[in-house]
């Protein structure tokens, strides 16, 4: 026998309710419409553009594209720390490195519980001996980080990401390792 969209929706929401009393989940369904005519089972269009700004993560503060813009054209930082600011829901800057810093300022300045975007601009030289510049974004999310920041963080990841145009390379980092002047030259490369 076929399964409906609502005979789905039936299972979940007895699978939902049938999780551990320990477990939370909140559940919005306003954005469904049942079709009663029809018999099925409807997403409202509206809803759907509130879903997909409230799945984009949170707003980018514009001193962030600012800065980003700063570094990209007129190369006045060597990185950019973004720390989300979940009062005001939104991306703000927390730390811009001069352009004389080096990149153990910029990894001492990652703090090592809390989750971080960073914008690296990566100097060196190729093999023919030619300067060339990458700009990297990392995404910071230390292993010792809380559960519901790394969520926020990667949730909001992409919508951020959207809003600085030039990213070249990204790294995704759980520890230093992860993210070693190693890694930058192979991935320059």
């Amino acid at each position: 026998m076929l399964e409906t969209p609502v005979d789905k929706l039936l299972r979940l929401l007895l699978d939902l309710l049938s999780l551990p009393s320990h477990l939370s989940v909140d559940l919005d369904l306003s954005f469904l419409h049942f079709n009663f005519a029809s018999k099925s089972l409807d997403l409202l269009r509206s809803s759907l553009a509130t879903m997909a700004n409230s799945a984009s993560g949170m707003a980018v503060h514009d001193d962030c594209k600012l800065k980003f813009m700063e570094l990209k054209t007129k190369r006045t930082h060597r990185y950019i720390v973004f720390k989300i600011e979940e009062k005001q829901k939104q991306v703000i800057v927390e730390k811009l490195g001069e352009k004389a810093e080096t990149y153990e300022d910029f990894t001492a300045c990652l703090p090592a519980d809390e989750c971080r975007y960073a914008i690296y601009d990566f100097d060196y030289f190729t093999e023919e001996n030619v300067p060339k510049s990458r700009i990297f974004f990392i995404a910071w999310s230390p292993d010792t980080a809380k559960v519901r920041s790394k969520m926020i963080y990667a949730s909001s990841k992409d919508r951020f990401k959207r809003e600085l145009d030039g990213i070249q390379i990204e790294l995704q980092a759980t520890d230093p390792t992860e993210m070693g002047l190693d890694v930058f030259k192979s991935r320059a490369n």
